[in-house]
């Protein structure tokens, strides 16, 4: 439909409307007059010989060929906007950001998320999920995602960020009513609070190439649990250390067996946008590389 090519000015204020729910808002988001949105979308209609919306005095709500042709239209103009913005080497992020990243992180991190890049980059609106689990960055519509340790094979763009330590730890009640190991056969007739993914025990691996399948009579799925469990003496956690440092300078937490050094985990962004990165998820990044390094963390 050749004429529809020059419909850009509608198409841009039909997915603006969709989005913000209103003709009166998408204005004041584009700067223009509701008149001038209503005109837009009506030659869109007309050009597509559809209606797209059900309009009524108090709500504005989305026909069936209006609602397919925004779930085919909105990426594509999201795709645009990205692309423009990946070119731009310099200036502020801005626009929708969409993030995934292990729940422990996130709690790190999200007073300096607020103070200094949300006040950094103030048109920059965020939505963060807090989730150890993998997530599918494509069908679920992230823009990013954050992830610990060793990176299986995919088409996503990757980034290691930081390298942190990891450690054993566990409260001084536990220790007190089980003993403080002295070598890792010692380990092995503790309690853990065991780190599941997708129903199985995940091994701990030292750095001398030994490994201890931990035991225990409870088994969590992200690193907010088990920091909760280890500080409820259910049992020793293996963690990222910097998630427990507070823990430990209280003395909440103990770290158990120093002695033997635990591999360090790497830190990785991954998103599907190929080469060209959008500067939003790019200064994001950078921005949690910086606060990976405050922490402790090291780079490659």
């Amino acid at each position: 439909m050749p004429s529809l090519l020059n419909q850009s000015a509608s198409l841009i204020a039909f997915v603006r409307a969709v989005e913000a729910g209103s003709f009166s808002a998408a204005a004041r988001n584009a700067g223009t007059t509701p008149s001038a949105i209503s005109k837009g979308i009506a030659r869109l209609e007309t050009e597509l010989n559809a209606k797209l919306f059900r309009r009524s005095t108090r709500m504005l709500s989305l026909t069936p060929e209006g609602q397919a042709f925004f779930e085919r239209v909105a990426p594509l103009l999201q795709a645009i906007d990205d692309s423009a913005d990946a070119l731009r080497h310099t200036g502020g992020a801005s626009g929708h950001l969409r993030v995934s990243m292990p729940s422990e992180l996130g709690r790190l991190l999200m007073p300096r998320i607020n103070s200094v890049f949300l006040a950094e980059h103030p048109d920059v609106e965020l939505d963060l999920t807090l989730l150890d689990h993998h997530v599918d960055v494509i069908r679920e519509g992230y823009d990013v995602i954050f992830r610990v340790g060793t990176l299986v094979d995919s088409d996503l763009k990757s980034r290691t960020l930081a390298h942190l330590d990891m450690a054993l730890v566990a409260s001084p009640a536990f220790l007190r009513e089980w003993t403080t190991p002295t070598s890792i056969e010692d380990l092995r007739a503790l309690s853990f609070a065991r780190y599941q993914l997708n129903g199985r025990t995940l091994p701990i691996v030292f750095e001398n190439g030994e490994t201890l399948v931990p035991r225990g009579r409870i088994g969590l799925d992200s690193g907010f649990g088990l920091r909760a469990a280890a500080l409820g003496d259910m049992g020793i956690a293996y963690l990222m250390k910097c998630t427990v440092q507070q823990d430990l300078d209280s003395g909440a937490l103990q770290q158990v067996l120093c002695e033997q050094r635990l591999p360090s985990m790497a830190i990785h962004s991954l998103h599907a946008f190929g080469a060209l990165t959008p500067i939003r998820i790019k200064l994001f990044a950078d921005f949690v590389q910086q606060e990976l390094l405050r922490l402790g963390g090291r780079q490659t």
